[in-house]
């Protein structure tokens, strides 16, 4: 059996001094280091003080389908094989993922370096409940994407992490105040375990406001869970999500079947009270149309 391995290996979120020592002994004994920006891990080397004499190779969104192989063929080789992304840890939002199921469905070994995560870290600091969470990457940059997707959120118990970029944030947070509620509790964490570190407490529409001149830095945005008393959206509410849904371009059943779900609906009757609507609006609008023809007329 080979004794080459994939090690997905956190890297520090932005302070060097996070680094543990097991990564500092991986990056300087691997066989091959693939790295989302070699640029990056090579100052990040530097500010670490070591050197790293394997191979690097790059290893990032738009290359990672034919790597996987590449590092397949490394590893049945008998190559330890580092990942690294440019800061936290692989494959959460971040190349890796792929690599990992191709490990497993080759007899491949893989394992974990953990480390920082700006996820639980925005969490812990944002003063939310952290008993139960989810984490939900990127939202959708297109606006009435991002607001079907913030309405899969409205009955959400757990508290919500995800990341954002700086120019889209302010948007993101007027449609979270708007879709979920201005009196929603959120933070905003900016350039975390860096100089300039800064977490913005208070209300979604709060936030909103606060952050419309525009912000700097990474960002990771944590959102208070509904409240368990006030959660149960109405037959109505959930029609709106299902038609936004289908609006984005999902299926009607696949959006009934996600929406009902964690609701007090099944996906059988919701897809009914969707039909009934549309069939409601149908006859509001003939009836609309016959009224404005008989006045027409007169």
């Amino acid at each position: 059996m080979t004794s080459g391995r994939v090690v997905l290996a956190a890297t520090p979120i932005g302070n060097p001094g996070d680094a543990s020592t097991r990564l500092r002994d991986l990056l300087a004994t691997a066989d091959v280091v693939a790295a989302e920006d070699t640029r990056r891990l090579r100052g990040l080397a530097t500010a670490l003080g070591i050197t790293i004499p394997g191979r690097v190779m790059s290893f990032y969104e738009h290359n990672e389908a034919g790597r996987v192989p590449q590092l397949l063929d490394l590893v049945r080789a008998g190559d330890v094989v580092a990942v690294v992304t440019d800061a936290g840890m692989p494959a959460v939002s971040d190349p890796g993922y792929s690599l990992v199921i191709a490990c497993i469905e080759a007899g491949l070994a893989v394992t974990c370096l953990p480390g920082p995560s700006a996820v639980t870290t925005a969490l812990v600091l944002s003063g939310l409940p952290v008993d139960r969470f989810c984490f939900d990457g990127f939202p959708p940059r297109r606006a009435g994407r991002r607001r079907t997707w913030l309405a899969r959120l409205a009955a959400e118990e757990r508290t919500c992490v995800f990341f954002e970029s700086p120019h889209r944030l302010a948007d993101t947070l007027s449609d979270a105040a708007a879709v979920l509620g201005a009196d929603r509790r959120a933070a905003v964490c900016r350039e975390l375990t860096k100089t300039y570190e800064e977490v913005l407490r208070g209300t979604l529409g709060e936030l909103a406001e606060r952050t419309a001149g525009g912000v700097l830095g990474e960002i990771v945005v944590v959102i208070e869970g509904a409240d368990s008393a006030d959660s149960s959206a109405t037959t109505e509410d959930l029609v709106e999500i299902v038609e936004e849904r289908v609006e984005a371009g999902e299926r009607l059943k696949d959006a009934c079947a996600a929406v009902a779900e964690g609701s007090s609906m099944t996906k059988r009757d919701l897809y009914q009270a969707v039909i009934d609507a549309r069939t409601a609006d149908e006859t509001a609008d003939e009836t609309a149309d016959e009224t404005a023809e008989d006045t027409a007329d007169e």
